[in-house]
């Protein structure tokens, strides 16, 4: 009988799509994937270290695989496991954890699978050696896939503790890139997001003792030109690193959509330069007005940190005005949390939790605000909906290209395909409501309705 091994992930897309690789390595090795949920022989949990709390759902998720299978071997890998191997070794029922570049190499360290009396074996690299690049792309989700195009980071923002945990930036090659594109879209997912640590800074490194010759312009000419696939969408990039000549191709783009999620972080340049971001206030709005130029009905999501050490009540109301001033789609709310080894957590100033949190609420109902205002404006037009493979109490999902999300009657017909449709309205849940009547979900023939 086939040994089991489950999979949980936490985190970003990036960790999406390396799970993937690392279960399609252990499928081809004998052994037979199942669900979290069930009693498998192999619990593998890819972990996120971003902030306290994933850290402490990692180890919520360790307890639910010693729920479903006492006996089961627990390995823990990720950004968590590669920054505080130590820590996790003494967490009971863990048996392996592995490092940033160990992790692609699961198999050969799982011996007999026999659960460990006391600490768990660590294999972990030191960090500045990891640095080859290592392929990968998410599978499981016949909607969209996540390719990973770029991987690691140089910057050195003051508050994060990525470079620790994946090391120096690198990248794929184009070829490369474009062939595993080409894979998704041979299994007719229709959808791919371009992921990365830092995506814009895609081309640094080497691959293979060869150094890379192309930029991330180069690489979505090439995938836009290369790749028949309906839609491709950058998960996020950097102000400083989108460049005015990416922004002018995707506008003309048949593939990549109108969207784009681009970090902030701050609206203070006071803070900004604290956080030693590599670029100001001024850039960022100049991105944002050049993307709508191009095309007004591009959605644009931001990330900001609230309670940064030494953001006074002055410098969040200078993010707070800035962020209204923009014409952006929605926010992605991070509160500040200390994490060990980083210049931040030094720092004076510190803003008092429930300050964090009253300042977190404040621009989570602004992104609100902002997200309805959008939606509001894309009301009456026809957009192509991409809807998802899921039946929810009779509604289906989905996403049009520049990422307002819908809902309409479920039909089979429409799972995992694009349909343009008119947005008709705003429900109660948030979500648009499409015009289509609701005999349509007998329809076959959707050129007709």
């Amino acid at each position: 009988m086939k040994r089991t091994v489950a999979f949980h992930t936490l985190g970003c897309k990036l960790n999406f799509a390396e799970t993937s690789t690392i279960a399609k390595d252990m499928v081809e090795g004998g052994f037979e994937k199942v669900e979290f949920s069930e009693a498998a022989d192999v619990y593998i949990i890819n972990t996120c270290s971003v902030t306290e709390n994933a850290d402490r759902e990692t180890r919520n998720i360790i307890g639910r695989a010693l729920r479903a299978n006492p006996d089961g071997f627990i390995v823990i890998v990720g950004c968590y496991a590669q920054l505080k191997p130590e820590q996790i070794m003494e967490l009971p029922g863990v048996d392996l954890v592995l490092g940033a570049t160990e992790k692609f190499n699961v198999m050969q360290f799982l011996g007999a699978l026999e659960k460990t009396e006391g600490p768990a074996q660590i294999h972990s690299c030191e960090i500045e050696d990891a640095n080859a690049f290592v392929s990968s792309y998410s599978a499981g989700d016949r909607t969209r896939a996540f390719l990973k195009v770029q991987d690691g980071c140089d910057y050195k923002c003051t508050y994060c503790t990525i470079p620790l945990a994946r090391g120096i930036s690198r990248s794929d090659t184009l070829e490369n890139v474009v062939a595993k594109a080409n894979e998704i879209a041979a299994q007719g997912i229709p959808e791919i997001v371009l992921t990365g640590v830092n995506v814009g800074d895609y081309g640094k490194g080497e691959f293979g003792n060869k150094k890379h010759e192309n930029t991330f312009l180069e690489l979505v000419q090439a995938l836009d030109r290369e790749v028949p696939v309906q839609r491709m969408r950058i998960s996020s990039i950097e102000p400083n690193l989108l460049r005015d000549e990416i922004i002018a191709f995707t506008a003309n783009s048949t593939k990549f959509v109108p969207h784009f999620h681009i970090p902030l972080q701050s609206g203070s340049d006071t803070i900004l330069k604290k956080m030693k971001r590599r670029y100001m206030t001024a850039l960022y709005n100049k991105r944002v007005s050049a993307i709508k130029a191009a095309n007004e009905d591009t959605c644009i999501g931001v990330d900001v940190i609230v309670g940064f050490p030494g953001e006074t009540d002055a410098h969040f109301t200078e993010t707070y005005n800035f962020l209204n001033s923009l014409d952006i789609s929605y926010l992605h709310v991070f509160t500040y949390s200390e994490r060990e080894n980083t210049s931040a957590a030094e720092m004076e100033g510190v803003v008092p939790i429930v300050e964090r949190k009253r300042r977190n609420k404040m621009l989570r109902i602004l992104s609100e605000k902002k997200k309805r205002a959008f939606y509001e404006s894309q009301l009456g037009k026809s957009r192509p909906v991409l809807f998802e493979a899921e039946n929810r109490e009779g509604y289906m999902y989905g996403y049009t290209d520049n990422y307002v999300r819908v809902k309409t009657f479920w039909n089979p017909e429409l799972a995992n395909t694009t349909k343009s449709l008119k947005l008709n309205d705003i429900g109660p849940d948030g979500i648009v409501t499409l015009e289509i009547p609701k005999h349509a979900e007998h329809v076959t023939d959707f050129s007709r309705i």
